[in-house]
């Protein structure tokens, strides 16, 4: 067995392997990734955000082009299989692949593919899939190995009609019907994805709403516009058991229903990749969910171990992965950069797709902040008219006295780029946080980021 040295190994090469891989060695680090996978990228690039965004904007293209009076024009409505679809989204992972695996070579970091496991706190044994073991020492370890989702143990997952959020995406046909177990944001993403394929979409809620997280009227036209497309909502369901055949799935509710369709996409929860790794040789205890907890370092209970990205949780987004992966390295160096994460976008890819930072009007009224409320309706944008996309809304909440801005929250097409522009603004020290910067700034006509504009002309009328 080969043994070679190392100022840091990451284990994992996805949006937190690569953010502290990279930045660890542009600091000038001896940098080594070990990837479990036969290619770089992670979840993210093969079984999460590239393929299911990717699949996203697939589908919103049929979708557009079905619905649209000009192409009605040409033809009749075209509906395309699952698996044609995704043969798309495939393409997009490949040079998402090709770009991630020049950026090691071009920074010399090397990579061994092949399942990594702590001998002890600073050393990694590597079963690599082409040079056999392998043993990495380094001054530091990064665990960023992501998450996978949650299998509950009394449901067969290698029945050929039941399905997770990783599986899914090798689906060879396109079902009549779905149960989609689970509304949460990959839920809530896939049931749109598979509605506007023509698909009968149920969609089962353990809780009482849709994404309670968000704020309430944005959750609202969440429900709207996923029944509007046909899928049926379910709310405090809790499945007891499955029963499968050649032909269907059948789910009993607790509450006593069954469920009939020809497939279940099982998406309720994700757990940490952590049950492999050998932590208990580093006295490190993952918890119930495979999660390991950091301080504001990243760094774990063992004082050379880091962990970003999935396996910590919170906010389980691949934005948030980058830079908590960038902090680590910047932690562990001491160079500029290595603050803690605590405020990311949400962006949730549903059709319409949304985003929000800040706070919910439900949070605001809790809390006891005076607050006001400026709206604009994308369908009275000239924008939003042009594109046909005029689903959707920008609101922008604001402290009535100081006009602060608190929270932004947006719906419809382009959402979660449109919120960057009022992150920007919220971003800004004291009082250069306010509503008056889109009062006095002139945005280009016509634009969706003239929804700003509109939003707070609204709201400061509102102010006395």
């Amino acid at each position: 067995m080969t043994t070679r040295h190392y100022d840091v190994v990451v284990l994992g090469t996805g949006p937190a392997g690569e953010g502290a891989a990279m930045n660890a060695a542009k600091a000038g680090k001896k940098v080594a990734v070990v990837e479990a996978s036969p290619q770089v990228g992670g979840s993210c690039t093969h079984l999460g955000t590239i393929p299911s965004k990717a699949l996203r904007h697939a589908v919103k293209e049929i979708i557009a082009f079905n619905t649209n009076p000009m192409f009605r024009d040409i033809g009749e409505p075209r509906w395309f299989s699952f698996p044609k679809v995704l043969d798309r989204a495939n393409k997009v992972i490949d040079k998402q692949v090709m770009g991630r695996t020049e950026y090691y070579a071009r920074n010399r970091i090397d990579i061994y593919f092949g399942r990594g496991k702590f001998k002890d706190a600073n050393t990694i044994e590597v079963n690599t899939y082409e040079r056999g073991p392998e043993e990495l020492v380094a001054k530091n370890v990064v665990i960023a190995t992501g998450s996978r989702p949650y299998r509950p143990a009394n449901i067969d997952f290698t029945h050929p009609r039941i399905y997770c959020s990783d599986t899914i995406l090798s689906l060879s046909h396109t079902p009549r019907s779905l149960i989609i177990y689970g509304a949460g944001v990959i839920g809530c993403e896939y049931a749109s994805i598979f509605c506007g394929l023509g698909v009968r979409v149920e969609l089962i809620n353990p809780g009482k709403k849709l994404l309670s997280f968000l704020d309430d009227e944005i959750t609202d036209g969440l429900s709207y516009h996923l029944r509007d497309g046909g899928v049926l909502i379910r709310h405090n369901e809790t499945f007891e058991s499955v029963e499968t055949t050649d032909r269907d799935v059948v789910l009993n509710m607790v509450s006593g229903k069954k469920l009939r369709a020809d497939a279940l996409l099982f998406c309720n929860g994700r757990s940490g990749n952590t049950e492999s790794l050998g932590l208990e040789n580093i006295g490190l205890e993952p918890n119930s969910r495979g999660q390991l907890s950091v301080n504001h370092a990243y760094q774990t209970t063992v004082d050379n171990v880091y962990a970003a990205g999935d396996v910590i949780g919170w906010p389980s987004l691949a934005s948030a992965a980058y830079d908590q992966g960038r902090a680590v390295a910047a932690n562990m160096f001491g160079i500029e950069g290595g603050h803690f994460i605590s405020e990311v976008p949400t962006g949730i890819y549903t059709i319409p797709e949304i985003s929000s930072i800040g706070k919910t009007e439900a949070e605001l009224t809790a809390e006891k902040i005076p607050y006001e409320v400026g709206r604009a309706f994308f369908k009275n944008t000239a924008r939003a008219q042009i594109t046909g996309e005029a689903v959707g809304m920008l609101k922008i909440l604001f402290h009535r006295e100081t006009l602060e801005i608190l929270g932004i929250h947006c719906f419809g097409d382009q959402a979660s780029e449109i919120i960057h522009i009022g992150q920007a603004v919220m971003k800004q020290p004291g009082e250069q946080n306010t509503l008056k910067y889109f009062l006095n700034t002139t945005f280009n006509y016509p634009t969706m980021a003239e929804a700003y504009r509109v939003a707070a002309l609204n709201g400061f009328n509102r102010v006395f």
